[in-house]
């Protein structure tokens, strides 16, 4: 489990982040369409998965804000956001911002994908939803960087998920 910070208060999370040089868990999560997306269906493409709370906080928002913006220079790259907010609000975020270069998906089905990413809060007022963390894949769905932001309130290290694609 990782210990992270939501304000002064200390959460825990079900586990940790895959390492570097691990395949990536697989997942099963519900896009805008209410469609399903596989780890499968990124095959062969790198991946920057930008995982957080709820797309309705600030942070949150400003960390698809600007992985939008970095999405545009990037070849061969797909970025998903992830977290358990109904596609219906995930797609209205997308709508009223304008963003087009990313994908949202929701866990709020059956939360594996928090459990198996080791991102679950089990603890804490935010208690079963995701921690913000930034995993990234290469094009074999490898592990190539990871970060489990120390406190909910901080925004990721958005320069070091991009170098390691680099």
């Amino acid at each position: 489990m990782a210990q992270i910070k939501l304000g002064e208060n200390t959460v825990e999370t079900v586990g940790t982040l895959p390492k570097i040089g691990d395949t990536a868990p697989d997942f099963n999560l519900t896009a805008q369409d209410l469609g399903s997306k596989k780890l499968s269906d990124y095959k062969g493409s790198r991946v920057i998965m930008n995982i957080f709370p709820s797309i309705d906080t600030g942070v949150c928002a400003t960390s698809a804000r600007k992985f939008n913006e970095e999405a545009s220079k990037l070849n061969n790259t797909k970025i998903l956001c992830v977290s358990k907010d109904l596609p219906f609000a995930q797609k209205r975020f997308c709508a009223a911002e304008g963003i087009k270069n990313l994908e949202m998906l929701s866990d709020f089905r059956d939360g594996n994908f928090g459990k198996s990413y080791g991102v679950e809060m089990t603890s804490g007022a935010l208690r079963g939803l995701h921690s913000r963390a930034v995993v990234v894949l290469d094009e074999n769905a490898k592990v190539i960087h990871s970060q489990q932001v120390p406190s909910i309130g901080e925004e990721p290290d958005y320069s070091a998920a991009i170098s390691s694609l680099r």
